[in-house]
Protein backbone atom coordinates (compact mmCIF):
# COMPACT_ATOMS: atom_id res chain seq x y z
CA UNK A 1 0.00 0.00 0.00
CA UNK A 2 1.26 3.50 -1.05
CA UNK A 3 0.96 6.47 1.14
CA UNK A 4 0.21 9.99 -0.51
CA UNK A 5 -0.53 13.66 1.14
CA UNK A 6 -3.30 15.75 -0.22
CA UNK A 7 -3.77 19.42 0.77
CA UNK A 8 -7.37 19.92 0.88
CA UNK A 9 -9.86 23.66 1.76
CA UNK A 10 -10.52 23.65 5.60
CA UNK A 11 -14.28 23.18 4.45
CA UNK A 12 -13.67 20.06 2.29
CA UNK A 13 -11.58 18.29 5.18
CA UNK A 14 -14.87 19.02 7.37
CA UNK A 15 -17.24 17.52 5.04
CA UNK A 16 -14.80 14.33 4.67
CA UNK A 17 -14.74 13.95 8.18
CA UNK A 18 -19.18 14.13 9.08
CA UNK A 19 -19.28 11.99 5.67
CA UNK A 20 -16.78 9.05 6.63
CA UNK A 21 -18.23 9.01 10.51
CA UNK A 22 -21.67 9.25 8.91
CA UNK A 23 -20.65 6.45 6.51
CA UNK A 24 -19.21 4.51 9.86
CA UNK A 25 -15.35 4.39 7.63
CA UNK A 26 -12.31 5.74 8.55
CA UNK A 27 -10.89 8.73 6.14
CA UNK A 28 -8.96 6.62 3.96
CA UNK A 29 -11.48 4.13 3.39
CA UNK A 30 -13.57 6.94 2.12
CA UNK A 31 -10.95 8.96 0.08
CA UNK A 32 -9.80 5.31 -1.32
CA UNK A 33 -13.52 4.29 -2.60
CA UNK A 34 -14.05 7.84 -3.84
CA UNK A 35 -10.93 7.44 -6.00
CA UNK A 36 -12.08 4.06 -7.04
CA UNK A 37 -15.63 5.61 -7.59
CA UNK A 38 -14.12 8.17 -10.14
CA UNK A 39 -11.47 5.91 -11.83
CA UNK A 40 -14.48 3.30 -12.74
CA UNK A 41 -16.20 6.32 -14.15
CA UNK A 42 -13.26 7.59 -16.05
CA UNK A 43 -12.54 3.87 -17.59
CA UNK A 44 -15.45 2.14 -18.35
CA UNK A 45 -14.32 0.91 -21.34
CA UNK A 46 -10.66 -0.40 -19.85
CA UNK A 47 -12.31 -2.19 -16.68
CA UNK A 48 -14.74 -3.71 -18.63
CA UNK A 49 -12.03 -5.76 -21.41
CA UNK A 50 -9.39 -6.72 -18.53
CA UNK A 51 -13.05 -8.22 -17.27
CA UNK A 52 -13.38 -9.25 -19.93
CA UNK A 53 -9.87 -11.08 -20.29
CA UNK A 54 -10.87 -12.95 -17.47
CA UNK A 55 -13.46 -14.51 -18.18
CA UNK A 56 -14.31 -17.30 -20.83
CA UNK A 57 -17.08 -18.73 -22.28
CA UNK A 58 -17.13 -21.96 -20.15
CA UNK A 59 -17.19 -19.90 -16.94
CA UNK A 60 -20.28 -18.16 -18.36
CA UNK A 61 -21.90 -21.59 -19.60
CA UNK A 62 -21.81 -23.19 -16.37
CA UNK A 63 -22.71 -19.93 -14.16
CA UNK A 64 -25.81 -19.74 -16.63
CA UNK A 65 -26.37 -23.81 -15.97
CA UNK A 66 -27.14 -22.83 -12.70
CA UNK A 67 -30.12 -20.63 -13.96
CA UNK A 68 -33.45 -22.67 -13.31
CA UNK A 69 -35.58 -22.96 -16.75
CA UNK A 70 -38.70 -21.39 -15.33
CA UNK A 71 -41.10 -18.59 -16.64
CA UNK A 72 -40.25 -15.06 -15.51
CA UNK A 73 -42.24 -13.99 -12.87
CA UNK A 74 -45.11 -11.13 -14.44
CA UNK A 75 -43.93 -8.30 -13.05
CA UNK A 76 -40.32 -9.23 -14.31
CA UNK A 77 -41.78 -9.75 -18.14
CA UNK A 78 -40.71 -7.74 -20.89
CA UNK A 79 -44.00 -5.08 -22.30
CA UNK A 80 -45.15 -6.81 -25.44
CA UNK A 81 -45.19 -4.34 -28.21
Amino acid sequence: MSTIQVHLPDSLQQQLHVLAARDGISIDQFIATAVAEKMAALMPEAYLEERAQRGSRAKYEAALAKVPDVEPAPYDKLPQP
